[in-house]
């Protein structure tokens, strides 16, 4: 039997989802309402495959994704997400996530995204990879004319800090980066985002999923 842990805020989207997965005989379905409840699952049984939501109160699923693997190495998870994946695809594959899954896809494709995680494959839809191509290790983009860079994990760490309403000096100290560097990655950023200032990255971040309400709580 595969043991497959779903967690996400939205309970239409559980159970639609658990109804599908457990057509199959061989699959069954335990739910995690809040990124806490599914941290203590994780330390008290097996999954072989988590399904995490991208976007939850309290903490997103790339960063609950690396809470369980500094719990659990081998866990195999993929972001459930209803969200434009390409600024994220750096971040879901730098986490250690084993890809992800679109929250519009059949009972077909979300049961082959499960199986192929199992085998260490990664499944992408056609239409992602005709959109992008690898450039670098560290750089996704879409075709030429209607160019989308994937966020670094260093842009992401910017950018929460940003939320938190943190000034450059503050950004530079905490994660540890002269000030000169922090506003060549700024520059980056804000090309890759097309804004023109921190508060329009953090804002452009917010409608692209990459933060949370939860990120900018400080700032209130």
């Amino acid at each position: 039997m595969i043991e497959i842990l779903l967690v996400d805020d939205h309970p239409s989207v559980m159970e639609g989802t658990k109804m599908l997965l457990e057509q199959e005989e061989d699959m069954r379905v335990m739910l995690a309402y809040t990124p806490e409840q599914a941290l203590q699952l994780v330390t008290s049984r097996h999954f072989d495959v988590m399904l995490i939501d991208m976007h939850m109160p309290g903490m997103n699923g790339i960063d609950l994704a690396k809470k369980i693997l500094g719990l659990m190495p081998d866990a195999i998870m993929l972001i459930y997400t209803g969200f434009e994946v390409s600024y994220h695809f750096n971040l879901i594959m730098d986490a250690g996530l084993s890809g992800f899954v679109l929250k519009t896809a059949g009972k077909e494709q979300l049961v082959t995204a499960v199986r192929c995680a199992l085998r260490g494959e990664v499944v992408l839809p056609l239409g992602l990879v005709k959109q992008l191509r690898r450039t670098t290790g560290t750089m996704l983009e879409r075709a030429p004319g209607n160019q989308a860079q994937s966020i670094t994990n260093k842009e992401y760490d910017i950018l929460k800090e940003i939320a938190r309403g943190k000034s450059n000096k503050e950004i530079a100290g905490t994660i540890m980066m002269s000030q000169r560097s922090l506003e060549y990655c700024l520059t980056s950023l804000f090309q890759k985002l097309s804004v023109k200032s921190r508060i329009e990255a953090a804002i452009k971040a917010k409608q692209l999923g990459i933060l949370s309400d939860t990120d900018f709580v400080q700032m209130q």
